[in-house]
């Protein structure tokens, strides 16, 4: 019976101590993204509900068996329990959380947006690339986008080397060459990064350039709060000068 090796998935790299050895100098809060799904995936294969062939990319099950979820669990599945698995999340997990109260606050429509455009490059370049999981690149392309916006930042690697943040996916893949793992994975990460980063950040502000990556409307309906109308003029029991006042606002204080 084939039996599931991590060591021959392509899309799917565990050595994790490159993860662990790369820190911002600045500490800054971590949130959720989709780690829980990443998690319930993990649980679910732990108690055997499911297993990774169940959720890798597989075009001729997407398109010919119509097993349209493997679309986004393949983007959702990290590995077996581990020292590696733990340190992949951390990564997800804070460089998600700090483009999210960083460059994306109030605009998590656009946010959205980017995990979507991201996620539909990685699946046409995984047609090619034979990748059949894809969180990894996913992760990497976070990475990238925060870096380049965020070029001040110094990091530390080791302790041994330091260096600006914009050389952090680098390093990475650098270190992941050096352990004898395939490069792939993040280079798909890097080039997808580097597109949005470009078409968002950069051309839009080159001579002659123009915003070409518009997040569609319904995302905006959506996620984002809509935005007070200026020329709206409410009722007059509405103003807030109409409101009833507390009632020790109107108490006559004794003189």
């Amino acid at each position: 019976m084939e039996r599931y090796s991590s060591q021959g998935a392509r899309g799917v790299r565990w050595p994790g101590s490159e993860l662990s050895a790369v820190r911002p100098v600045a500490q800054l809060e971590e949130p959720v993204c989709h780690q829980t799904s990443g998690c319930a995936c993990l649980l679910s294969q732990q108690l055997e509900f499911i297993t990774p062939f169940q959720l890798y990319f597989n075009p001729d099950l997407i398109f010919r068996k119509f097993q349209v979820w493997r679309l986004i669990t393949n983007f959702l599945f990290f590995g077996p329990l581990g020292f590696s698995f733990f340190f992949n999340m951390i990564f997800l997990y804070r460089y998600c959380r700090m483009l999210e109260e960083g460059s994306f606050r109030g605009r998590t429509a656009d946010f959205v947006f980017m995990f979507l455009f991201g996620g539909f490059l990685m699946t046409l370049f995984g047609l090619f690339a034979s990748l059949f999981f894809l969180g990894q690149a996913f992760t990497i392309m976070l990475v990238y986008v925060w870096s380049r916006r965020n070029p001040y930042i110094r990091m530390n690697f080791f302790g041994l080397l330091n260096f600006q943040a914009p050389f952090l996916p680098w390093v990475l893949m650098g270190f992941s060459l050096l352990l004898g793992n395939s490069i792939i994975i993040d280079l798909l990460g890097i080039a997808v990064g580097h597109i949005y980063y470009f078409l968002e950040d950069v051309f839009p502000n080159q001579p002659g350039g123009k915003k070409l990556l518009l997040t569609p409307g319904f995302l905006k309906m959506v996620f984002d709060t809509p935005e007070e109308d200026p020329n709206y003029n409410p009722l007059p029991e509405d103003r807030a000068e109409n409101q009833p006042r507390d009632q020790d606002e109107n108490q006559q204080h004794p003189q």
